[in-house]
């Protein structure tokens, strides 16, 4: 992959929504997985998009240095593709602001991209703790990992994010798994598959458990087919509640 005209290689793009509080944790390993690219910091660009924020998320990420890039649509799938749209990089990764990335994160997807049979992939994701609960929903994940979806650092050429056509802004929660079936669809075309960047899995936030309780959230978890078949709007207000209002 070659360095774009203005020195920028990769751009990792972060949706923020009032992420004062652990933003600047995953800024913090970021700096230290730039200085660990082969090469070189100045290569990586990092986009926070800034999902209507209230908080001071605006202003801790421009002080570190981000790129800033207003997306005023509430949607996860929006301010991924409003940070991809602004993303100067020809290769994007996409990381939630709740995340830690390891350190060889970027030497990562460099290697697994190596793989002419690689089209675009994920880092995998492990959570900060674990419970019987969590241990339902890492076991529930399985089935998507077997068929080559994954989470944690989830990268891809900026062109294929536009030939897929970025993620559905009509979806309020499981955007980056319907990203990447369509990205697993457009490699099957082109004979490649989604792959791994190996030994560099991230660390996500396990807050929603902390704040809503482990079996609590579990379950609103079980009814959300449910309620998305059968009860449209108690659907709506459900992912609104848990996934979009936990901040305000």
């Amino acid at each position: 992959m070659s360095v774009d005209s203005d020195g920028i290689r990769i751009s990792l793009i972060i949706p923020a929504y009032n992420e004062e509080v652990l933003i600047p944790l995953l800024l913090d390993t970021v700096d230290v997985a730039r200085k660990s690219y082969s090469y070189g910091a100045e290569s990586i660009e990092v986009v926070v998009a800034n999902n209507g924020s209230t908080d001071r998320t605006q202003e801790i990420a421009s002080s570190r240095g981000c790129k800033v890039v207003p997306v005023s649509k509430r949607s996860i799938a929006a301010a991924r593709n409003g940070g991809a749209q602004a993303a100067a990089g020809r290769l994007l990764a996409f990381v939630d602001a709740d995340t830690l990335i390891h350190a060889e994160t970027f030497n990562a997807i460099e290697r697994a991209l190596a793989d002419d049979r690689v089209m675009a992939g994920a880092t995998g994701v492990r959570p900060s703790r674990m419970s019987p609960a969590i241990a339902v929903l890492v076991a529930i994940s399985l089935p998507f990992r077997i068929a080559g979806l994954d989470s944690g650092v989830v990268f891809c050429s900026k062109a294929d994010w536009q030939e897929v056509g970025g993620f559905n802004e009509e979806l309020l929660i499981s955007e980056d798994i319907d990203f990447q079936f369509a990205l697993k669809r457009l490699a099957r075309k082109r004979g490649k598959h989604l792959g791994r960047a190996r030994g560099a899995q991230a660390i996500t936030s396990t807050r929603k458990f902390d704040r809503q309780g482990d079996w609590r959230l579990i379950g609103h978890m079980f009814a959300i087919p449910f309620l998305k078949a059968f009860r449209p709007r108690a659907f709506d207000r459900l992912v609104q509640k848990h996934w979009y209002e936990d901040r305000d």
